[in-house]
């Protein structure tokens, strides 16, 4: 036989695309050429699997004189990465005879080693899941990612640590004899009994001294998932504030865990584990713009969409260039990021809980009564434009997090523990749930909410609406932000399991509009 076609996949954006193998084998003088927009590590996988086939006990194909045709197919698709060795490698060994197996249904993805050996790969959950959606019944990747293929019912997941393991299961008749299974199936738990254990990494509210103001604030963002900016001297605790703060979010549901997990294995980041906790990310205030939004000439995501379902804490915030604060517009508002460029475009999730960080000048010392501000006018002025009107706008809640007292930080930990704290949060949590359950919306936070939502679910009294409107007058406050003041309102009371907003929340909920002059 001098042809053969195998069943491979890749990443596209953030979802597994069937990628057809097809080898020919002519006779000629020795050439070995791979089409269909491959990309450098995809043209070189011709030496990768040369290597791999000699070293497994095969004759190599540069030792013959041959003309081999490696096509991968659909054409128009641009083939990244080094998903295809082992499909590829398969595919030669059955058209030049040297193996015998039907090829349908089955999938083979990982990266060979020269001898042999299989590598990890990224992707493998949205790739399982593409094959399953595509009627695949069986699908062969490394050993490493087989764990994380297997989350997807369905299909069966074979992990191997090598191409002579992958040959010897699917060759039946082969010299060796018996096939040797490559692995057994890893089953995944039930969708509803998957269990983890939440890494606390930030520590525990109690451990914080004071700040009792900026833990209510907090607390109030992760009933909601309302965006919050803390403001205030160096040293004061954003920073650990924002840390523990990923403690408080709810667990995640099941269907959450595996959507966030297709999402980091795409990006490199699962290396095989389950995300099983809300992502936290925190990027350097010297971070690019495509890194933060995503992009590039073939769109991927960035870190907004890495800290989907999450937090994204932007320490410094405003030492971060202009161009990536203004941004953040569209996903803080969409919960989503389009992106557009001439080879493609894309849109990803980014429905993340923004968490700033940000002193009140560049040396953080303006306001203070112990320390003198040494900052130049202009320095002043440029810090205070890096933060625009729909920006301020967009976040929810202003916390000023000032100095605490020195016997405060002596003391013990007298402050109440996150898990209680998360236990209110679940609590109002459950109560938007049903709420937004029983008029057919399917959102799960106060947030979330748009103007419609507003007027069914949040009814306020003549009383409390006069004194919004008096109080929003007087503060100057747009439109966008006079909604915004509504929700956090009705996650306070949310967190009162009061079913009306009353004054007592209004007034609350208008302390967390911006103090900072802007």
């Amino acid at each position: 036989m001098s042809f053969a076609k195998v069943y491979s996949a890749q990443v596209n954006l953030l979802k597994g695309v069937i990628v057809t193998i097809e080898v020919d084998l002519s006779k000629g003088l020795h050439t070995f050429s791979v089409v269909g927009l491959p990309d450098k590590a995809v043209d070189e996988s011709k030496d990768r699997v040369s290597g791999a086939i000699k070293n497994s006990g095969f004759k190599s194909p540069k030792a013959k004189n041959q003309k081999i045709t490696v096509s991968l197919s659909p054409a128009d698709l641009k083939k990244e990465g080094p998903f295809f060795d082992l499909a590829i490698a398969i595919a030669y060994l059955k058209a030049a005879g040297e193996i015998k197996f039907n090829s349908e249904k089955k999938i083979f993805l990982g990266e060979l080693g020269l001898d042999g050996t299989l590598r990890s790969i990224r992707g493998a959950l949205p790739l399982a899941e593409e094959a399953k959606r595509r009627g695949y019944q069986e699908i062969y990747l490394p050993r490493e990612n087989a764990a994380e293929a297997a989350l997807v019912d369905g299909i069966k997941v074979f992990g191997a640590g090598s191409l002579e393991e992958v040959i010897e299961h699917i060759d039946a008749p082969t010299k060796v004899g018996v096939p040797t299974k490559v692995g057994k199936k890893i089953p995944a738990q039930p969708k509803t009994k998957i269990i983890y254990k939440r890494e606390m990494k930030g520590g525990d509210f109690a451990d914080i001294r004071g700040q009792e103001g900026a833990k209510r604030g907090l607390e109030i963002a992760a009933a909601g998932g309302h965006n919050i900016a803390m403001y205030g001297p160096p040293g004061t605790g954003k920073t650990m504030l924002a840390r523990v703060f990923s403690g408080l979010l709810p667990d995640l549901s099941t269907d959450e865990v595996l959507e966030i997990t297709g999402i980091h294995s795409v990006a490199g980041n699962a290396r095989g584990e389950l995300v099983c906790f809300p992502p936290f990310r925190s990027p350097h205030h010297t971070s690019s713009y495509v890194s933060i939004v995503g992009g590039g000439t073939y769109p991927k995501p960035g870190e907004v969409t890495l800290a989907h379902r999450g937090v994204l804490f932007l320490d410094e915030f405003p030492e971060f260039e202009k161009r990536v604060i203004e941004s953040l517009r569209q996903p803080l508002e969409d919960n989503i990021v389009s992106i557009s460029r001439a080879k493609g475009s894309a849109i990803f999730p980014s429905n993340f809980i923004l968490v700033a960080a940000m002193n009140p000048c560049p040396c953080g010392n303006a306001g203070s009564k112990q320390k003198q501000c040494i900052c130049k006018p202009s320095d002043l002025d440029r810090y205070k434009r890096k933060l625009s009107g729909p920006i301020i706008d967009r976040i929810d809640l202003w916390l000023s997090v000032g100095n605490v007292d020195y016997k405060k930080l002596g003391g013990e930990g007298t402050g109440e523990r996150s898990e209680k704290i998360k236990a209110r949060v679940i609590t109002a949590r459950e109560i938007q749930k049903n709420r937004f359950q029983k008029l057919g919306r399917d959102i799960s936070t106060n947030s979330e909410m748009n103007v419609k939502d507003l007027s069914n679910m949040v009814k306020l009294t003549k009383e409390v609406r006069d004194l919004l409107d008096d109080s929003a007058e007087r503060l100057g406050l747009s439109a966008r932000a006079y909604h915004r003041v509504i929700k956090i309102a009705r996650t306070i009371a949310d967190l009162e399991n009061s079913p009306d907003v009353g004054a007592n929340h209004i007034l609350e909920a208008i302390q967390y509009r911006p103090k900072v002059n802007t």
